[in-house]
Order: structure tokens, then C-alpha cells, then sequence
């Protein structure tokens, strides 16, 4: 039923709602606030809502962020910190057991290199663990992570890497980062998705490549996203909708010519769209001139939220002594 690319849950219902003017059913919402962050559950319970969303069934947690939050220090530790509180419930670990965090996506490619740059911050201590294991405080879990590339650059599909190495050291968690793609323009670089479904890198930009999930894995996976791109095709969509809408307000009801604007079909158009685009600009994604320095303070963000959820014991100044 959707067409539009959008890898956030919290969209695909806007737009099943959109089109069918009906709540989505076997889906279930609950939206609430921390402070200045907008937080959206959204449940998948069942075969039809998961038919109807194009998601697995499963939970998907958004973080609609507020804009100074990549600006702003005090700002990002306290997202990053709410965070980290909404990762808590899915990681449910003890001490004891491994966490495997992977940093999926293309680090010569900024808008896809959220994954590598996460794991760049984060508190590895797996090796300690095993190493200097009197050296290092009670309480510290041991984590290790990878940022293994993508097929372009190594020949091996993700997937099996991240299967490779989860039957050697056998985590008992992991956390995939990867950048996603959105239809909104407002949500770009701006919210953060959680779920427990799994991921399948590249889905973004419509490459989507083999799935890691406890489906596939047999261990519990964690996907956070942040969209960091969206396509050319749907901004010249939303454009043209708020054309025609403007056209339509100004349209005498009874014309024609305003039954013809209020017949034309929004899926259609998109098709179209592409179809015209592709020529000239192919399978075009869009990313703010900014990303360089918004990717760093997102990076930032989820590394930091992932160390305080993985290191309960520590307060966050102890865990940037081990990373500084």
C-alpha cells in the first residue's frame, strides 16, 4: 500500500492513514513527551498490521529530537540520556553477558557513515575483561563492536560478517547502528529510531541487502536509525501537493478544473515523478549541505546514550574517562 520510501514506522503509518483516513488495524500507538523530545511507540501486534505498515511485527520507538540538539552540548547529553533510558527495557542484560554493537554503512560516504562514527565513541571493554581482568571496576560489561563495511568495499555481504563473527564470540545482544532514509524533510538528521526487529542494511536507498535479526541470527537485535537522506522524488511530490493544494483553495468548486486537481491520485504522481527524474538525475537521494558537522553530533548522541545503557554501573563521567 505505500509507495513512498520511508524507512521509519512512525511514517508508515502517517501515510497508511493518509491514504485509507483510518486508524491502521493490529498496529498500536502511544505517543508521550520527555521534556522537549516527542517520543512515538508504535507496536506491530499482528499479520495485517504488519502487512499494512511493511514492517515486521515488532516494537519501533521515534525520537523527534529538537534542533538545537546538535548545537548544543547540555542539549545532546540530555538526549542522549533519554535515550539511552528508552534503550534500557530492550536490552535487559546482566553484567555479565556481551553486547556486539555494529556499525553498519560506508564511512567514505558521510551521509551513511553514522554506523562507524558510533562506534568510533563507544566504551569497548571486552578485551579488558578477558585480559586485565583485575584492573577493571565491577560491574563493567563487556562490549565489543565493528564497523564492517559494506559490500561495495569488502565483497562480503554485512550479513554474513555479522553472522561470522556472532558464532565466534557469541554475544548475547547486539546493536546495529545504520542511516535511513525518510519522506519528511523536517525529520532528516532530526529523529531517532529504535527497534527490535532487526535491520536489513541498505534499505534506505533501496538496496537492501541481507537481514540481521533474531530471525536470522538466534540472538536478540537492537536496530537504532537516524534518517539521514531522503529522495528527490518525494520532495518534488511534496512540493507539487503544496502547489496544487494552493490551486485548489483558489479554484471555484463547481469548474472543472478543480475536479480535475482533486482526481489527480498522490501514488500516480509519484510514479510519475520518478519515472521523469530517472533519466536525468537517476535514483537521486537528497542530504542537508550540513551533514558533516550533523553526523558527528548524532554520532555523538548515540554513542554516548549506548554507553550509559550498556555501562548501568558507571556514571557518565567515569565512562568518558575510558574513552577520552
Amino acid at each position: 500500500m505505500i509507495s513512498v520510501r520511508t524507512d521509519l514506522a512512525v511514517e508508515a503509518k502517517e501515510l497508511y492513514e493518509e491514504k485509507s483516513n483510518s486508524k491502521i488495524p493490529g498496529v498500536e500507538v502511544d505517543e508521550y513527551r520527555e521534556g522537549s523530545i516527542k517520543i512515538t511507540n508504535v507496536k506491530v501486534l499482528d499479520d495485517y498490521g504488519e502487512r499494512a505498515m511493511n514492517k515486521p511485527k515488532g516494537t519501533y520507538i521515534t525520537l523527534d529530537i529538537p534542533e538545537a540538539s546538535i548545537y548544543d552540548e547540555e542539549t545532546m547529553t540530555n538526549v542522549s540520556k533519554t535515550l539511552a533510558k528508552t534503550l534500557d527495557p530492550l536490552i535487559n542484560l546482566d553484567e555479565s553477558m556481551t553486547a556486539l554493537v555494529i556499525g553498519l554503512g560506508n564511512w567514505n560516504v558521510t551521509p551513511d557513515a553514522l554506523g562507524p562514527k558510533v562506534v568510533e565513541k563507544l566504551m569497548i571493554t571486552r578485551h579488558l575483561k578477558q585480559l586485565i581482568p583485575n584492573e577493571i571496576d565491577e560491574g563493567i560489561r563487556p562490549v565489543c563492536a565493528l564497523a564492517p563495511g559494506v559490500l561495495g568495499l569488502t565483497g562480503i555481504e554485512t550479513g554474513e560478517i555479522v553472522s561470522a563473527v556472532a558464532k565466534k564470540i557469541k554475544p548475547n545482544l547486539i546493536i546495529c547502528i545504520d542511516a535511513l532514509a525518510s519522506r519528511r524533510l523536517e525529520r532528516i538528521n532530526r529523529t531517532i529510531q529504535i527497534g527490535n526487529t532487526g535491520i536489513s542494511p541498505g534499505s534506505g536507498v533501496g538496496n537492501k541487502r541481507m537481514e540481521i535479526s533474531e530471525r536470522v541470527l538466534g540472538i536478540p537485535v537492537i536496530a537504532i536509525g537516524v534518517p539521514t537522506v531522503v529522495d528527490a522524488a518525494t520532495i518534488a511530490n511534496d512540493t507539487i501537493d503544496l502547489v496544487v493544494d494552493a490551486m485548489i483553495s483558489q479554484a471555484e468548486k463547481d469548474s472543472g478544473f478543480y475536479e480535475m486537481l482533486k482526481s489527480v491520485e498522490k501514488n500516480e504522481r509519484q510514479k510519475l515523478i520518478e519515472e521523469v527524474l530517472n533519466p536525468y538525475i537517476g535514483n537521486l537521494m537528497v542530504t542537508p549541505k550540513e551533514v558533516d558537522s550533523v553526523i558527528d553530533s548524532i554520532s555523538k548522541i548515540i554513542s554516548t546514550a549506548i554507553n550509559i545503557a550498556l555501562q548501568p554501573a558507571l556514571e557518565l563521567k567515569e565512562i568518558n574517562t575510558y574513552i577520552m
